[in-house]
């Protein structure tokens, strides 16, 4: 009886059918990391061009933690409460990437688009031609 189950090909439709969704699941995991990835270099890029504008190491917008850091406590100019605050509490760094836009000369909006869009804002900020003005520009 097994025999006639393997020799009828019903095991290996089974098989064939398994693997076709596997392959499209694959390519879809594939596809979303390359975007991801795309993404995350533009991210990059454009954190870096901003850092430097503001005096400070473009390095730094490649190290996890210290970047926020380097963003609420030397760009926006806010205290390590703030930074504490927008580690444990994630919609917290909405007011210092507000100040963040500020000290470049732009709105609050700009600063929504930071924290919510930030592959697409820190590069316009980097490659653009806003010009840090520190705190005084907040």
């Amino acid at each position: 009886m097994a025999g006639n189950l393997f020799g009828s090909g019903l095991v290996a439709t089974a098989l064939q059918t398994s693997t076709g969704a596997g392959d499209a699941l694959a390519g879809v995991l594939l596809l979303f990391m390359g975007i991801s990835l795309v993404l995350s270099i533009i991210s990059i890029a454009g954190m870096w061009k901003t850092f430097t504008k503001a005096g400070q190491p473009g390095w730094a917008a490649i190290i996890p933690i210290y970047n926020y850091y380097v963003l609420v406590c030397e760009i926006a100019d806010r205290d390590m409460v703030w930074f504490l605050l927008s580690i444990f509490i994630p919609f917290a760094v909405i007011i210092p990437m507000i100040d963040v836009a500020k000290a470049f000369g732009k709105g609050a909006g700009y600063g929504l688009g930071l924290f919510f869009l930030g592959f697409i804002f820190f590069p316009l900020l980097g490659f653009g031609d806003a010009r840090y003005r520190g705190a005084s520009g907040i």
